[in-house]
């Protein structure tokens, strides 16, 4: 279980600053695969419409560079389909991602406005997502 535990290091590492270029493959990952990978993780992901509302903050345009940069840093890890813990491994597959998540809802949560919650509200709600 040691492995499932994040250290700042590699938090450090994944939601650091990347450049214009990296961060348009991030953006463009966390697009394409985002729904499919969260229909998954619901039942995993205790905060999941907070994930839900960091999505849409991160693609809206007003949230600082910044702050977008760190949460499709942390969304880009969620939806990748291999990553330090396998996701469908042994019941915690998710832990590794979870942490990454916390730690950059946390970081930013100020700039996930209420419109950005409503959204959330709204497609979780919606099931043909």
């Amino acid at each position: 279980m040691e492995d499932a535990v994040m250290d700042e290091v590699k938090l450090g590492e994944i939601l650091g600053p990347v450049g214009t270029d990296e961060e348009a493959r991030r953006e463009h990952r966390v697009r394409a695969d985002f729904w499919r990978t969260a229909k998954r993780a619901a039942r995993h992901v205790p905060f999941m419409d907070e994930v839900v509302a960091a999505y849409f903050a991160a693609l809206d345009k007003r949230t600082p560079t910044r702050v977008r940069g760190t949460l499709l840093a942390a969304l880009a890890y969620f939806v990748m389909p291999l990553d330090m813990i396998p996701d469908f491994g042994f019941g915690f597959g998710f832990t590794d991602d979870l942490a990454v998540l916390t730690a950059a809802i946390t970081a930013i949560r100020g700039h996930i406005r209420p419109a950005h919650r409503k959204a959330a509200r709204e497609a979780l709600a919606d099931d043909t997502r």
